[in-house]
């Protein structure tokens, strides 16, 4: 049975983990090994499987990462992080600097995918919390549920994008839908979410940790630091160019020389090599740092991800002898015939491909083509049924995503306190995006 196979290698990976204490990337290559030998792959094919799923992983986010992470280092030895952590802190206040991070988190994530926003904002996440004197979590949850929120329900993100088409909905009325039941799901699943896990599990919430692929915590004076303004522009400068490039994408001619332009300039990995040239110069040469400083700040920023990259790898590894494997088929397959709900049957297959496949954006984009039917036969609104998709692809992120393994790096995070923080959170927000969705079905 797939599923109960997903299980066995779910509980293989955690015992090879925490029991042997073996290196995590090897971990998954090995679990990936014997999850596609139970799921009767060729032996021939899995490595195959294997390579295939740790360069499709790695293919887009190790530039991301790369560049995100110089990025983030030329703008962290800069003082640039500190400046607007202070300016967002003496706006907000300590009180209400949870607002911040969410409004701020909502705005990034708009423009940029999951994985990219928390590399442009974890930086500066990290200098608010150790001025403010607070856990890094604290802040971290409500950023990353906002995150995820817009990654999973608003276009132009790929996978609610693909799915709106896929079901013939209409973007604009997915994207306005959307917002409307992001706004319940991200004050429960953020706030409302950390105050109870801050009750019930708080040693999770540690201060003062050192991370390496954060790096080093520095001290500055403000006067030393650079403006806010231009610290805002170069933070943002990928965020600033995707969202241009993305708005301009729907009111320019496809075929015109100035679309495949801005279409260029706005693929992410462009932005993210544009903003680092120009971090190099406001966060570097305009500071008096020489070439040769700059580039081993950027250097060493590499350093402190390439394991990560490696773990983030190893998950894609996994993921993808799942899919080969025919996890996909056989969840199809049981919701063949059913008198369910289409909002609660998209829910669930998206829920079910997402714990067995990691990928929210393959579960959202394989369960729209397994209701296609069942949505063309009934009078539910397509834009509620792509929501619940949506919902559904955020459900209980685990040891197969590449998101389960940033945020246990990112936050210094043992894996059972990842599974107890980061896996509750997603099925939380999963959830409550599902009763908010349903909510507005009453009305539509």
């Amino acid at each position: 049975m797939p599923l109960l196979t997903v299980l066995i290698g779910v509980i293989l990976l955690v015992f090879l983990i925490t029991k042997f204490k073996l290196n995590t990337f090897l971990s998954l290559v090995i679990t990936a090994f014997v999850v596609g030998l139970i799921l009767g792959i060729p032996v021939s094919d899995i490595s195959t499987s294997i390579e295939t799923g740790i360069g499709g992983q790695l293919g887009h986010l190790a530039i991301i990462f790369g560049f995100g992470s110089m990025l983030g280092k030329l703008i962290s030895d800069a003082g640039g992080g500190f400046r607007i952590a202070h300016q967002l802190i003496a706006t907000f206040g300590k009180k209400r600097i949870q607002i911040a991070v969410i409004i701020t988190s909502f705005i990034i994530g708009l423009a940029l995918f999951f994985e990219v926003g928390l590399v442009v904002l974890l930086p500066i996440i990290f200098v608010i919390a150790r001025e403010v004197n607070m856990p890094l979590l604290y802040l971290g949850i409500p950023m990353a549920a906002t995150l995820n929120v817009a990654h999973g329900f608003l276009p132009p993100h790929p996978a609610p994008t693909a799915v709106s088409q896929v079901l013939n909905a209409p973007l604009g009325h997915v994207l306005l839908i959307g917002i409307l039941v992001s706004i319940p799901t991200i004050i429960i699943s953020g706030p409302v979410f950390n105050y109870f896990l801050h009750r019930v599990y708080p040693q999770v919430y540690k201060k003062n940790i050192n991370i390496s692929v954060l790096g080093e915590y520095k001290e500055f004076e403000l006067k030393d630091t650079p403006k806010f303004g231009i610290s805002v522009l170069t933070a943002l400068l990928p965020v600033i160019l995707i969202s241009i490039a993305t708005i301009l994408s729907f009111v320019l001619p496809a075929k015109s020389v100035i679309y495949q332009i801005i279409t260029f300039i706005g693929a992410p990995d462009v932005a993210m090599l544009i903003s680092l040239v120009v971090a190099i110069f406001t966060m570097g040469i305009f500071r008096g740092l020489n070439i040769k400083e700059i580039g081993d700040a950027m250097s060493e920023s590499v350093k402190q991800i390439a394991m990560m990259l490696l773990i983030i790898g190893g998950g894609g590894a996994f993921k993808q002898v799942l899919v080969d494997g025919g996890v996909s088929k056989y969840i199809g397959d049981l919701f063949g015939q059913t008198n369910l709900s289409p909002i609660l049957v998209a829910w669930l297959i998206a829920a079910l491909l997402r714990v067995s496949l990691g990928s929210s954006t393959v579960a959202s984009i394989t369960a729209a083509s397994l209701v296609t039917s069942v949505v063309s036969n009934s009078s539910v609104s397509p834009v509620l049924v792509v929501l619940a998709i949506g919902a559904g692809s955020i459900f209980a992120d685990h040891v197969n995503d590449a998101g389960f393994w940033m945020i246990k790096e990112y936050f210094g995070l043992t894996l059972k306190e990842t599974f107890l923080s980061w896996t509750t959170l997603t099925s939380v927000i999963s959830v409550s995006g599902l009763l908010s969705i349903l909510l507005v079905s009453c009305f539509m």
